[in-house]
């Protein structure tokens, strides 16, 4: 399948759990598809980017791996995306790696994230932790972040400021989210 049939085949995702499992099916038969999905994901001008997204985080909780050789390319590219419905998969897909990244089994993530890869996603969560986003990407963003705390010892005192700060104007889902994170990093 080439790069202008996955564009095509992308016409006929919609929201449904349905359409997007059916499509994250074809690109888990056909792995060499993980490098134009990406960049379809990156073109986010064309409305078809979200539903590449939609099928990249269906596809990336199957099967992680696929998305490792592609890494400089997925980290240099996520702080482009501004679009609400590309922010949260993207959002998703950080928190697949940092957990893969911290667990305590060892696995590959933890041989293929580079610390490069682990500051462009500390500095894309954080983007999407202050920015107006819904609050599933901003949940997504405070697990990234709390475990990247980890590694960068800045990152504590940085994410516990904004959550606070941000803490009174939040939904009911962001403050048990939050007070969840600020507990752990306590």
């Amino acid at each position: 399948m080439t790069k202008t049939e996955l564009y095509q085949s992308l016409n006929y995702v919609d929201a449904t759990r349905e359409k997007r499992t059916q499509m994250a099916s074809l690109i888990l038969e056909n792995p060499d598809l993980i490098r134009p999905l990406l960049e379809i994901v990156f073109e986010e001008k064309d409305p078809i980017s979200n539903r590449a997204s939609w099928v990249l985080e269906f596809t990336l909780k199957k099967k992680l791996q696929y998305i490792y050789p592609h890494l400089d390319f997925f980290t240099s590219n996520i702080n482009s995306i501004r679009l609400d419905s590309s922010v949260r998969p993207l959002a998703k897909i950080c928190e697949f790696l940092t957990k893969a990244y911290f667990s305590k089994t060892k696995n590959e993530a933890q041989k293929a994230l580079k610390e490069i890869h682990l500051k462009a996603m500390s500095a894309s969560c954080f983007d999407w932790l202050i920015g107006n986003y819904k609050v599933a990407a901003k949940a997504y963003s405070m697990t990234s972040l709390l475990l990247l705390g980890r590694k960068f010892n800045w990152i504590h005192p940085e994410l516990k400021m904004v959550l606070e700060q941000n803490y009174a104007e939040g939904s009911a889902a962001y403050k048990a989210r939050a007070r969840m994170t600020l507990a752990k990093i306590n």
